[in-house]
């Protein structure tokens, strides 16, 4: 028998935080127009998402944190999503910004989450972008960074960097031999680069560019940069949460997004059909046509199949852990699959409901039109891209996956190396 602690929801559309997010997509629309004016989300609705606990929902309790499961988490955002993509876009980014600074030294962790446990991280977890030099406590980092997503609500900047050594080279780390570092930045030492996110979809998100110019980064706010683009160096917090591997967190988390965007497409259309008699034709409306059947019916049970590949796996890794074993490459690359699978059946849902909402789906103020430029948005990431159907089939017939799936020896080793070098607190 699993402990309580280890057990899944059985309703996760039961949890509160997830009816809090469904109560809180009217109040999400009502701000889509100043979201897309604006490139970033209005102050008052930050602070309605951080009363609902959404900023914390992945903190460990010891640091006053909600510390939910996988499925709540990847629910809100999906929920979220539907509302706003932007919204769901940025609590979900934000959430992995936060499980990666939780792989920080004790002192950097306590520094950013010590006073409170929603503290928003925006940043980027993709190598490059910096270039350091070390001196005492710490490094000089100069940098130029793409997408930072809810740069303009955060407190905290993620992003990576290489320390130059005197040769002018780059610099291993010396936790597992990494060529590059993360480092977290006080936002306020960061400069937005003006006009840097002009976009069709996704335009509240804000991820505009960021840089920094040489800013005094503390050695307690940087760690190595471990997997591509990361890997789980959270492992040391206590809890089933931060036992599972990264692809419980990292795919899933933009694949929540799309599927939430889908769900609100296909809402769209049927609002739409109800309402709309076609052009041409003298009597009945959209929604008696056939075909608008066929496709409401097809898209709900294109979409719904690709969200529950994703629970099942993620499901399945998690009672993997619960029952005190350790997950297998082939469990982890099906869930790594599940998240891309979930993504392209929400592409193909929306892409049959924009269809078949006529002339209305290219106005620009229609949601159908909103909804198809934020999926496409969301759906050209890379966690989200094509090329993990083939990492993940070399895995089944035993051919090396390369190290975007598989964790190298030297990788293991660093994190092993850090969790006991920090403190364990399992």
């Amino acid at each position: 028998m699993m402990a309580e602690e280890t057990r899944l929801p059985v309703d996760i559309d039961a949890q509160p935080l997830v009816q809090a997010a469904t109560a809180l997509q009217p109040v999400l629309r009502s701000y889509r127009e100043e979201i897309e004016r604006e490139q970033r989300l209005p102050k008052a609705l930050v602070e309605q998402l951080r009363a609902a606990g959404f900023y914390r929902m992945v903190i460990p309790r010891d640091l006053g944190g909600l510390e939910v499961d996988p499925l709540t988490y990847l629910r809100v955002v999906e929920l979220l999503a539907e509302g706003a993509g932007s919204v769901g876009w940025n609590l979900g980014n934000g959430g992995v910004g936060q499980l990666v600074t939780l792989g920080l030294p004790d002192d950097g962790v306590h520094e950013i989450y010590g006073k409170r446990a929603d503290t928003i991280i925006a940043g980027t977890a993709v190598p490059g972008g910096g270039q350091a030099t070390p001196v005492a406590g710490g490094y000089r980092v100069s940098g130029h960074w793409q997408f930072g997503s809810g740069c303009q609500e955060a407190s905290w900047m993620l992003g990576s960097f290489q320390v130059i050594g005197d040769d002018g080279q780059p610099r291993r780390h010396p936790d597992g031999g990494s060529l590059y570092w993360r480092g977290v930045f006080a936002r306020a030492e960061a400069e937005i680069v003006p006009g840097s996110w002009d976009v069709a979809g996704l335009r509240g998100t804000g991820s505009f560019d960021w840089t920094v110019e040489d800013v005094f980064l503390p050695e307690r706010r940087t760690m190595p940069q471990i997997g591509i683009p990361l890997e789980n160096q959270w492992a040391r917090w206590p809890g089933l949460t931060y036992q599972l591997p990264v692809q419980c967190w990292v795919g899933p988390h933009h694949s929540a997004v799309i599927t939430g965007i889908a769900r609100a497409g296909i809402n769209a259309l049927i609002e739409l059909a109800g309402g709309k008699q076609p052009r041409g034709r003298p009597v009945g409306l959209l929604c008696d046509s056939p075909q608008v059947q066929d496709a409401v019916g097809r898209t709900d049970a294109i979409l719904n199949a690709g969200r529950a590949y994703r629970t099942a796996m993620i499901t399945e890794l998690w009672n993997t852990l619960a029952s005190g074993k350790e997950t297998t490459l082939e469990q982890r690359a099906r869930c790594r699959l599940a998240s891309t699978y979930a993504a392209d059946s929400a592409r193909e849902a929306m892409d049959l409901v924009y269809r078949h909402g006529g002339s209305t789906s290219f106005k620009r103020e229609s949601r159908l039109a909103e909804c198809w430029r934020d999926l496409h948005t969301v759906g050209q990431t890379v966690t989200l891209a094509p090329e993990w159907y083939p990492i993940g089939g070399r895995v089944y017939p035993g051919l090396d996956p390369g190290p975007r799936l598989r964790l190298p020896r030297l990788t293991m080793i660093a994190i092993e190396t850090r969790s006991t070098t920090t403190g364990s607190r399992r």
